[in-house]
């Protein structure tokens, strides 16, 4: 076992809770800690002693642009390794998303990633949300925000750090177009598709509101 990276804090105390064991088995770019625990079941007995893997990788955001003149959405696609191991098309159809540092305002992290990943600037911002991805193995808490752009004038680019080895294109879709791949299951990333769900319940309110 290594010694504790800053990013794999120790378990906080819950009521019911018992840790017996915390330990961190790999301490790469995301600590893995191997957690050894019982908790208070719901009939108030103790729970048999269990051993799960958490991968620590803290919060991130993640923005769904909108344009509410052109009634469009700015959408990414990138290379996602992950998505070929599991069997699926590894180009994936994505909102511009990114982690946050430690203690930074999740809005303000969220305009950053959207300049780097689209070349775009957010005009109003409106959250979406706060939600788990993994909640069975991963820490991983995502803030999901709407924001209010204009299409870019140059149509769709490719953007991404260098140094990060992103390569990044833009897909630049009516949102009627978006919510037919939704419809489809061609967006198979669970932020794009949990912002598209909440974009075609709230899209006649934004573009009211955002013109």
């Amino acid at each position: 076992m290594t010694e504790r990276p800053p990013k794999a804090p120790p378990i906080p105390p819950y009521p019911g809770l018992e840790v017996t064991a915390d330990e961190i088995a790999w301490s790469g770019r995301f600590a893995l800690q191997l957690v050894r625990f019982t908790y208070e079941r719901f009939d108030g007995s103790r729970s048999a002693e269990l051993v799960w893997e958490l991968w620590r990788r803290g919060r991130g955001v993640a923005i769904l642009p909108y344009d509410p003149v052109a009634d469009a959405v700015v959408l990414i696609e990138q290379f996602r390794l992950p998505a070929l191991a599991a069997g699926l098309v590894p180009v994936m159809t994505e909102c511009p998303a990114g982690l946050l540092e430690q203690g930074e305002d999740p809005e303000l992290a969220g305009r950053r990633e959207l300049q780097e990943e689209t070349g775009l600037v957010g005009r109003q911002f409106e959250s979406i949300g706060q939600y788990m991805l993994m909640q069975g193995g991963c820490d991983e808490t995502m803030h999901y925000f709407a924001a209010h752009v204009t299409l870019p004038e140059s149509g769709p680019a490719t953007h991404g750090l260098a140094q990060e080895g992103e390569d990044i294109r833009l897909r630049i879709l009516p949102a009627a177009d978006a919510f037919a791949l939704l419809d489809a299951n061609r967006i198979q990333n669970v932020t794009a598709a949990a912002c598209l769900w909440w974009l075609r319940h709230h899209r006649e309110r934004l573009r009211a509101a955002w013109r």
